[in-house]
């Protein structure tokens, strides 16, 4: 199954990407995850549900551990073909 993980975290900063978002980037970058896509306002990324699932945990645990006030994600199944 593939998986597709939607994520920000808060609070924003819009003069310097606060500590908790460069976690996020690297974390979801170090991912064995393909079609990655980090931005300022809103990540994706794509991958084995396995892969999603454990950068998830670790995003989570990090970027929080990190002074994230909030993280809002989404994940959704997708097809093999599917972008």
């Amino acid at each position: 199954m593939r998986l597709r993980v939607e994520f920000t975290t808060e609070p924003f900063d819009l003069d310097e990407a606060p500590p908790h978002a460069v976690v996020a980037r690297d974390v979801i970058q170090a991912a064995r995850l393909d079609a990655v896509d980090v931005g300022p306002f809103g990540n994706t990324a794509e991958g084995g549900a396995d892969e999603v699932l454990t950068a998830v945990d670790a995003l989570l645990r990090k970027t929080l551990a990190a002074g994230a006030t909030r993280v809002s994600l989404q994940v959704n199944v997708i097809g093999e073909g599917e972008k």
